[in-house]
């Protein structure tokens, strides 16, 4: 009988773990529709689980500071200058060559979390 008991407690312990970490995936599901208030996400979360899943909207408030977007983007050498890394020589020194570092370089990208 004990037994039983910690064991409900423990199962039931673990799924609500695995629901809040469901909580993220369900918010996005409720946005791919439209532009909802917090209440309207909740209602909208407890309607497509069947009344499994429900949640607090603190709980709305604290997945949405986890999420983030960031994009980023970097420029080298933006005038496409040809800026000398080294210079070779023949043996006798009377030709010249020239290594040179990178030409212009564009780098974009994004970072998402949630």
């Amino acid at each position: 009988m004990k037994n039983d008991k910690k064991l409900n407690e423990l199962l039931l312990s673990w799924e609500n773990t695995y629901k809040k970490g469901q909580l993220t995936l369900w918010i996005f599901m409720a946005l791919q529709e439209s532009k909802k208030y917090v209440d309207e996400i909740k209602n909208f979360i407890e309607k497509k689980s069947d009344g499994t899943i429900s949640c607090e909207e603190q709980s709305l408030y604290r997945a949405f500071k986890k999420s983030y977007i960031i994009a980023f983007a970097s420029i080298n050498n933006i005038f496409d200058n040809k800026n000398q890394s080294s210079v070779y020589y023949n043996k006798n020194y009377t030709q010249e060559s020239f290594n040179y570092f990178q030409q212009r370089t564009l780098y974009f990208g994004m970072q998402l979390r949630f």
